[in-house]
């Protein structure tokens, strides 16, 4: 599995080594070592999550205050634009973005550490969206970057609103978030 650290070196984006035929494919999508490797510390994984959204559901940019979760991502239907934000004050990327496509096509995951926001927007006409956690969901805890902060300025593929839940559309500026130290 080839592991790239995107522009905020924190954020690594992993691609599997897949095996095909014309009966199909293989891959290793997760091995417990080699992530460790590259990411560069031992971490254990609690939750795992799926959910599936329509075409312009744009999820996010959530994160939890206490009790952190690294999350490591993927799709295993259709795509999404996946963007991690830096809300660790004592960083030299604080406030920043990357963003990866993820696809069930290119089979890709991302490693979003502890510390940053995440959220994605579904481009194909639904998208199935697997996810571990290194620490369970803590709703007292979860907070939302605003999807649209003009300071943190993440590029959306959009070509029109996307589809928000109630939560996400009373997200908060960066000025106003509660970040990490």
């Amino acid at each position: 599995m080839k592991a790239t650290p995107l522009a905020i070196s924190d954020v690594i984006l992993f691609e599997p080594r897949v095996f095909g035929d014309d009966r199909g494919f293989f891959f290793e999508s997760f091995n417990h070592r080699l992530f460790e490797d590259a990411i560069g510390r031992k971490v254990q994984f609690v939750q795992d999550n799926h959910s599936r959204s329509s075409k312009g559901v744009l999820r996010g940019l959530h994160y939890q205050i206490q009790q952190p979760q690294g999350k490591l991502v993927r799709v295993i239907e259709g795509e999404v634009f996946d963007v991690a934000v830096d809300l660790r004050r004592s960083s030299p990327s604080f406030g920043q973005w990357v963003g990866a496509y993820l696809s069930a096509e290119n089979k890709h995951q991302l490693w979003v550490p502890e510390g940053f926001a995440h959220g994605f927007v579904v481009l194909s006409d639904y998208a199935e969206f697997l996810y571990k956690t290194t620490d369970y969901y803590a709703p007292e805890h979860e907070r939302c970057l605003a999807w649209d902060d003009q300071q943190v300025a993440i590029r959306w593929p959009l070509s029109e609103p996307p589809l928000l839940s109630g939560k996400d559309k009373l997200g908060n500026v960066l000025k106003d978030a509660d970040c990490f130290d």
